[in-house]
């Protein structure tokens, strides 16, 4: 599972170990609430028509929301593949790397598409550590289950 995770951009061997343990039973979530659980979704005020959303509500586990959200400043830059990535790759499977590569190209194009909007850096960042759960969750869901004894 941990070789999966470091096939994205921003999560070495150490994050990756770090998401697996915190996380871990990763199959009780879906890629769609796994932001939820970490507190990266907006708070919200809302009555009758008007909604109203705030600051992002901080529940859950408060290391992995920030491992995700340092994570999520390596995508800000344009994303090649270099050396130190094709080498945690090479040690990934086939279907890791290919989902992964879909992942990093798609939280990059997020990126450029929110900055070019004039929106805050800190904004950015929640919004693709946000995404970048749901990434890692799909790279977990691949690793080969463990056999219980």
């Amino acid at each position: 599972m941990v070789r999966n995770l470091c096939c994205l951009r921003g999560i070495s061997t150490l994050t990756g170990f770090a998401l697996a343990v915190e996380i871990g039973e990763w199959d009780r979530f879906t890629g769609a609430n796994i932001g939820a659980y970490l507190g990266l979704v907006p708070s919200e005020h809302s009555t009758g028509s008007s909604r109203r959303q705030g600051a992002i509500t901080k529940a859950g586990n408060s290391h992995v929301r920030r491992l995700l959200v340092e994570s999520a400043w390596h995508h800000k830059p344009r994303y090649t593949v270099g050396k130190t990535l094709q080498a945690r790759w090479n040690q990934a499977p086939a279907d890791a790397r290919a989902r992964a590569n879909v992942g990093n190209q798609r939280l990059h194009r997020r990126w450029a598409t929110m900055s070019a909007r004039k929106k805050k850096h800190t904004v950015i960042t929640t919004a693709i550590a946000r995404e970048l759960a749901g990434w890692c969750w799909s790279l977990a869901m691949l690793a080969d289950p463990v056999e219980q004894p």
